[in-house]
């Protein structure tokens, strides 16, 4: 390596991070496992869907950190891996991350994963990460199973640009403004949902993002699977006469489409209307994606009809 060389953390091409078996003499010596912190992706569903690099490394590791030690431990029974598990959550992460740290610094191997799929995604870890690289601790990625990427790639809607916006906000108006934040996205768009809050959750991306076409992907890789396609308003109705649906669920829903110019007074009643459920913020969000008009002139002028006499209080 040059002087001019940057420095870099990665385990993927450092000696001992191969998972062969060396050979001394006529007995087979597995391979230790370089120090350094491995995210490693495990199945969203069906177990057979660990990858065989995962598999050796978990079994290898000096201690596996884990959400929920429960889940983690009947996914390695299975495999047949016995490796040591440590809790590593929300909860506890103030309190565990220096811990990991310094056994990192120890020049331990630790394997970090989440309960399914890819670490980090909407899952802890993050700034586990962000401290080992700020150490200069090796940390490397053991790619795999991912919610989002399965969901996407199902949903039929164009997968070449698109955003994950996590899980939406639980209260209405909250998610209703996230959904606001993301109208003039020119990508396809990614989230989880629950099913208590399913229904509701696509009343207001119809409402507020416009009726794109969308998917509804869950219990992925399982004996249930199901990804329902449809309009955001037509999966909303669906779920609300259906009732909660169970297992885990990613929403997909499509890019904005170019709207045809609106006239004045098209945009004039657009926004009245909205402006008798919905802030001026809100009601500007909503008109602006259904017009493809820009926001701030939307804005500027719910604004103006707010402050009439008579206008909407």
């Amino acid at each position: 390596m040059s002087e001019h060389q940057p420095k870099t953390t990665s385990l993927a091409n450092r000696p001992g991070a191969e998972p062969n078996q060396r050979t001394r003499g006529s007995k087979h010596v597995e391979a230790k496992v370089a120090p350094g912190l491995y995210l490693v992706a495990t199945p969203i569903g069906h177990a057979q869907d660990l990858t065989l690099r995962a598999r050796d490394l978990l079994g290898r590791v000096d201690a596996v950190a884990c959400e929920d030690t429960r889940v983690t431990a009947k996914l390695l029974t299975l495999h047949g891996i016995r490796a040591p598990l440590l809790p590593y959550h929300e909860h506890n992460a103030e309190r565990m991350r220096p811990l990991l740290l310094e056994r990192l610094r120890a020049g331990e191997a630790i394997a970090l994963v989440s309960d399914a799929g890819t670490p980090l995604i909407s899952d802890p870890g993050y700034r586990l990460v962000r401290e080992a690289v700020a150490e200069g601790l090796p940390v490397t990625s053991l790619p795999g199973a991912s919610a989002v990427l399965t969901a996407l790639t199902l949903s039929g809607l164009p997968p070449n640009r698109f955003l994950f916006a996590g899980f939406m906000p639980v209260k209405a108006a909250a998610r209703r403004a996230a959904f606001a934040e993301l109208t003039s996205v020119p990508a396809t768009l990614v989230w989880f949902e629950t099913g208590p809050r399913l229904a509701a959750s696509l009343g207001d991306a119809a409402d507020i993002l416009g009726d794109r076409p969308a998917a509804v992907a869950r219990e992925l890789t399982k004996l249930h699977e199901e990804v329902r396609r449809g309009r955001l308003r037509a999966l909303a109705q669906h779920y609300a006469a259906a009732g909660e649906p169970k297992g885990e669920i990613v929403v997909v829903a499509a890019p904005p489409l170019p709207a045809p110019a609106a006239d004045a007074d098209e945009v004039e009643g657009r926004l009245r209307l909205a402006l008798q459920t919905a802030s001026v913020r809100e009601a500007a969000a909503i008109v602006a994606a259904a017009t493809g008009l820009p926001r701030r002139q939307i804005y500027a002028r719910a604004l103006a009809l707010k402050r009439e006499p008579g206008g909407s209080p």
